[in-house]
């Protein structure tokens, strides 16, 4: 029997409540195993911002899903050198778990800016898409369709809240002093907090 199982990649600086909601609703709704949460390496569309060392923002996941064993952390991308593309990504994981039938879980942020992914074409060829809508984005399927021929089906739209939840705002609270409560999982803010991320006095 084929086991469905969910890919969650991303920065993860910090993972807060919108991941985890995407994580989950794609597991509930798509009937997923499990799903991998993948912190990025070396990230090609991030390369001119520095982001937090892999240790933290892995210990930052592993908090974030201490709580639900359906959530694991995969450093798939960060035990390789980079850079990192989505296609290589899935094609290791495709490979470790051959019985598997992959599903990419997505923004409709992320699925807009698809087309200028590294192979597009190739990860939709390897995994079906759960896409979650994110406030102000709206895809045009038709124009989508035309980058990547056969996308529209190849897509999962998932029924999730829209939380404008934004790791960058996050940062900004954090490196000012404010409340991170309710928009990340309370080990996650008191990792933040313990080892003073975010405030340029990191440990």
């Amino acid at each position: 029997m084929t086991t469905r199982l969910g890919i969650l990649g991303g920065t993860f600086d910090p993972p807060h409540y919108g991941h985890l909601a995407l994580a989950e609703n794609g597991r509930a709704q798509l009937g997923l195993a499990r799903v991998l949460l993948v912190p990025a390496g070396q990230q090609p569309l991030k390369l001119g911002r520095g982001i937090t060392p892999a240790h933290h923002r892995c210990s930052l996941v592993e908090a974030a899903i201490a709580d639900n064993p359906a959530l694991t952390l995969s450093r798939v991308d960060l035990d390789r050198p980079g850079p990192h593309y989505t296609t290589d990504t899935l094609a290791l994981l495709q490979k470790a778990h051959p019985d598997a039938s992959l599903f990419f879980l997505v923004g409709s942020d992320s699925l807009a800016q698809l087309p200028a992914w590294h192979d597009a074409a190739g990860i939709v060829q390897r995994a079906r898409l759960g896409v979650m809508r994110r406030p102000g984005w709206e895809v045009d399927l038709a124009t989508l369709e035309q980058a990547v021929p056969g996308i529209g089906q190849r897509l999962d739209w998932l029924d999730t809240p829209c939380l404008d939840i934004a790791a960058s705002d996050l940062r900004r609270r954090a490196r000012q002093g404010l409340p991170l409560r309710y928009l990340v999982p309370p080990q996650v803010e008191a990792y933040i907090r313990k080892h003073r991320l975010y405030t340029g006095d990191s440990e």
